[in-house]
């Protein structure tokens, strides 16, 4: 088979192609909390999780009120786990392999925080308590030891026109998840009850 000439295989074509980052793009990571980013992730109610293991990749979506990632030093944050699906996907892969990255997001803004760091698992009870929300304690609470932390500028955002409301597209231009369900599963899951049950389910479950 012949190669594909238009493949990238090397680092040095690639960073002949892109160039060197200057500037602010250098001097904006850290490899601790700045008050700055702080704010950001004060601000933030949403989070996506990546995390690697012996089967792969995964991210995961993390949302709670504003400031549900807690600071506790320059170095470390704490993000609770709340009740799932327990197929506990991130969890499994911090066991194998320390390594995450989390992508702050807050609504109504183009900037995104991004964070590298090693992971571990908490049960300790103070732990917990911190995170307690309608009576309700998280599971575990995941302990992320910064390595590096900067900001992402607005580009991806204001291409994908995000948060903007015309964007927005109605939820019934979709299949419902019970029909997704169905078909995925032929037919060992009903659309039906799963579509019924779904959202009360949700809503009584959230912690």
């Amino acid at each position: 088979m012949t190669a594909d000439p238009h493949q990238i295989t090397d680092l040095a074509r690639l960073e002949g192609i892109y160039g060197a980052p200057s500037g602010a793009a250098v001097e904006k990571e850290l490899d601790y909390l700045h008050p700055h980013y702080r704010l950001l992730i004060a601000k933030s109610p949403f989070v996506v999780l990546a995390t690697g293991g012996p089967d792969g990749l995964d991210t995961s979506p993390r949302g709670d009120a504003p400031g549900f990632v807690q600071v506790q030093d320059d170095k470390t944050l704490l993000l609770p786990d709340r009740k799932g699906n327990n197929r506990i996907d991130s969890l499994r892969n911090i066991l194998a392999d320390p390594q995450v990255a989390l992508l702050f997001m807050i609504p109504g803004v183009g900037e995104t925080l991004r964070v590298n760091g090693r992971a571990s698992i908490t049960t300790a009870p103070e732990v917990l308590e911190r995170f307690r929300v309608e009576d309700a304690l998280p599971r575990s609470v995941i302990v992320v030891k910064v390595d590096t932390v900067f900001f992402q500028c607005s580009r991806a955002l204001w291409r994908s026109k995000l948060w903007e409301p015309a964007a927005q597209i109605e939820r019934s231009s979709l299949p419902s998840l019970g029909t997704m369900v169905q078909d995925i599963s032929r037919d060992k899951i009903k659309a039906v009850d799963y579509d019924h049950n779904l959202y009360p389910r949700l809503k009584s479950t959230l912690y």
